[in-house]
């Protein structure tokens, strides 16, 4: 779910009905860590063999009561052909292919995964113009099903790589509102402010969520190489949005074999801890389905109780993270 110049474009971006709480228990174990910051970190053949040695009983506990996310919807619509280009990316599905959609919830849903983003990403006026309220609107409806939680997904008004570009703090209230109240008013379960690279704004977002009587979860990324944020950045991040409202900090759009650090940081805020990464940086080759999970494990081991995937990935990725609950 990545788009030239910042915006997502061809590599897109719980066990069955887990009550959405914010309490959690962020159990450590013996996850392995690394020696500093993106620097000297341990080739992924030895840290995939390490954690799928040690599968303590913490790690089984979190495992079985993980929240599964679904994965990328950008990087589905692109791998079956359809334009994905700016301004609406993923959005301009629910104009071309609806029904693709659909089926793309549909695939993750039959892969195992229980909560479901909305393609509500880009669909809002300054990018969908005057139809984007009936779009958002559809975009609800093509992500329920049966035994799914929905969330409505908020993104950032302008890039979700450039955090230069985040609106002033009023016009960021008032649109982030402006969707918000469409996604409720439509039924989402609860909503998702997700791919912020910009604390202030993440903030702001999730403020106009919570308002909204809605859990409120928040997804920040450091973007693709991680260069965005610093761990430590994200923290505090994710700590200022814990205090507008947020039950749940995540991490996303982010290279798995990256984003450990990430989670740890996230771990040490009040609220719920998730994880949807990228299976790669830019222009390098993408993980396998054994090695994301090998992942997974080590972010369930740092405290993560809610795992899904974002770009790069598929289907076959959320299935097999569906593994770790049994």
């Amino acid at each position: 779910m990545l788009e030239q110049g910042g915006r997502k474009r061809d590599q897109d971006r719980s066990t069955p009905n887990a009550p959405m709480t914010p309490s959690v228990t962020n159990a450590r174990s013996s996850a392995p860590r690394y020696s500093g910051y993106r620097k000297n970190w341990e080739p992924i053949r030895i840290w995939k063999e390490r954690a799928s040695r040690s599968i303590s009983k913490p790690i089984r506990y979190a495992a079985a009561r993980m929240i599964l996310l679904d994965g990328p919807m950008g990087s589905e619509l692109s791998r079956r052909a359809v334009d994905t280009a700016s301004p609406l990316w993923s959005a301009a599905a629910l104009v071309d292919a609806p029904e693709l959609v659909r089926e793309i919830h549909a695939s993750y849903a039959d892969a195992g995964a229980t909560h479901h983003r909305t393609n509500t990403f880009r669909a809002r006026p300054r990018t969908a113009g005057d139809d984007w309220e009936r779009l958002a609107r559809l975009a609800v409806r093509l992500a329920r099903g049966s035994h799914r939680v929905v969330l409505g997904s908020v993104g950032p008004i302008e890039d979700c790589y450039r955090p230069d570009l985040a609106p002033p703090d009023d016009v960021a209230r008032r649109e982030h509102a402006e969707l918000a109240r469409v996604l409720v008013d439509e039924g989402v379960d609860a909503l998702i402010c997700e791919t912020f690279p910009s604390a202030r704004e993440a903030a702001i977002a999730t403020a106009a969520c919570a308002r909204t009587g809605k859990e409120t979860w928040v997804s920040l990324t450091a973007g693709p190489n991680g260069d965005l944020m610093t761990p430590r950045e994200m923290g505090d991040a994710a700590r200022a949005c814990a205090g507008e409202g947020a039950s749940a900090v995540l991490v996303n759009c982010v290279a798995a074999s990256d984003t450990l650090p990430y989670v740890e940081a996230l771990a040490r805020v009040h609220a719920r801890v998730g994880v949807y990464a990228n299976a790669s940086r830019w222009n390098e080759p993408p993980i396998d389905d054994a090695s994301y999970v090998a992942c997974a494990r080590l972010w369930l081991a740092a405290g993560a109780s809610i795992v899904g995937s974002c770009c790069g990935t598929s289907a076959s990725t959320i299935r097999a993270l569906a593994t770790l609950r049994s």
